[in-house]
């Protein structure tokens, strides 16, 4: 007859020790992570652990511990195979944040490999891969080999990450989802960095974003998780820096998925809004410096402007089944948001307009849910510029009209008009770096 197996540790225990404010140890740690990734233990015992680490925090080392328990519950990429270093990127999440899309090929120009594995959205954020897969033909999903092929002839990939990295965070994740855990910073940390370490880049840059339309809207609680993540990059070895950037009002000047894809094809032929060009390159330079390639701010400007970085792209897009020619999807009903009175634009919302872009169809509330390609919300006027009553502010994308009044609805106060430039508090694009 066999022997049952022991449990090293007890997950009451466990969780006494962080309800009563004790550090736990690393056999705690690795113990507590693989057991729950087992089943071992149960939901409701991770959820009071997480609970209990929500109010009560972790240390540097535990932190970083939990990391690592993190990553052993999975595979781990290497790219120490490829002829050129590698360098990646992850942000926080926010409204009109498309970014990676110009950013991965730009980065490929200068000789550095961009594995970018991404997300799909899920409410008001939007997710790279939806936006992506407004191209034509494109695909999210490919194999490791498939992957290593591309980043060594094209320099850049954008793609699903695969269920092998980091099996814990995933099931972690949606427990933290549906018990008021999410905002724990060292499990945030720990999620986030657990992925990209998992996958072997050499250098890593964090956008975190602080504003109404992030995840994190304080400056104090978006700091600490960037400080979090750069300790954990470090102590894994990965040469990480954080930019904190603001996230009050829309990046660009669209937010839904053909939308943002189209705007980065402007930024892409070397045009596009200001905001989201000084924050591409400025993440650029950040990823060519951690890569040991650094280059000069203008340097990485020129291959926006000359092509090469557009260049890259098709070559990426073709690489992925994508039509790089074909037309992007445009939603069949559009409606004008207009402004009911005259001046300048003092506020505009990111959060509001991030919730219209979802209730519009650009998002989902549940993971399965379908998303409409042309679905968004296009800005006509960012603050600080001149607004006439009747003129349109926004304009609303959907395929479902009678989504118009929901997304409307929620636009209701999302804007403010000032009488003139100087009462229009300018606000910086880049708050902070760290590391």
């Amino acid at each position: 007859m066999a022997t049952p197996h022991t449990e090293p540790f007890d997950a009451v225990e466990v969780i006494r020790a962080k309800r009563d404010r004790a550090t736990l140890t690393d056999a705690q740690v690795d113990w507590v992570v693989d057991a729950y990734t087992r089943g071992v233990v149960a939901e409701e015992q991770m959820s009071a652990l997480a609970m209990a680490i929500l109010l009560n925090g972790m240390t540097r080392a535990e932190v970083s511990r939990w990391t690592n328990a993190m990553i052993a519950s999975g595979e781990r990429m290497d790219f120490s195979g490829l002829s050129r270093p590698t360098a990646d990127k992850h942000s926080t999440g926010g409204v009109g944040d498309k970014i990676t899309l110009p950013l991965a090929p730009l980065v490929a120009v200068f000789g550095v490999a961009v594995p970018q594995l991404s997300g799909r959205g899920l409410g008001h954020t939007g997710g790279t891969l939806d936006k992506l897969e407004s191209v034509p033909g494109w695909r999210a999903a490919l194999t490791n080999d498939e992957m290593m092929a591309q980043l060594d002839d094209v320099g850049a990939v954008i793609c699903a990450a695969g269920a092998g990295l980091a099996p814990a965070d995933k099931k972690l994740y949606a427990l933290r989802d549906v018990t008021g855990t999410v905002e724990a910073v060292p499990l945030i940390a720990s999620s986030i960095m657990s992925k990209k370490i998992a996958e072997g880049t050499g250098a890593l840059v964090l956008d975190v974003k602080v504003g109404s339309g992030a995840f994190m809207k304080d400056l104090d609680m978006a700091t600490e998780l960037a400080r979090t993540m750069v300790d954990l990059g470090t102590d894994a070895g990965v040469r990480t820096v954080a930019l904190l950037t603001d996230m009050q009002v829309p990046l660009g000047r669209t937010a839904g998925n053909a939308l943002e894809v189209r705007e980065s094809l402007e930024v892409l032929s070397g045009a596009g809004p200001a905001d989201v060009v000084d924050l591409t390159v400025a993440l650029a330079v950040e990823m060519l410096a951690g890569a040991g390639r650094p280059t000069p701010d203008a340097e990485v400007r020129a291959a926006l402007a000359d092509g090469r970085a557009m260049d890259v792209w098709r070559r990426m897009i073709v690489a992925q089944d994508g039509d790089p020619d074909a037309p992007l999807p445009v939603a069949a009903h559009r409606h004008d948001v207009v402004a009911q009175g005259s001046g300048v634009l003092g506020t505009l919302d990111a959060y509001a307009v991030g919730v219209a872009a979802w209730r519009l169809g650009a998002g989902r509330s549940r993971r399965d849910e379908p998303v409409q390609a042309g679905a968004g919300v296009e800005v006509h006027v960012r603050p600080g510029e001149p607004v006439t009553a009747g003129q349109p502010l926004l304009t609303l994308h959907t395929d479902t009209p009678e989504r118009f009044d929901r997304a409307r609805a929620v636009l209701d106060g999302a804007w403010s008009l000032a009488d003139d430039t100087g009462t229009v508090a300018a606000r910086p694009l880049l708050i902070d770096r760290i590391g």
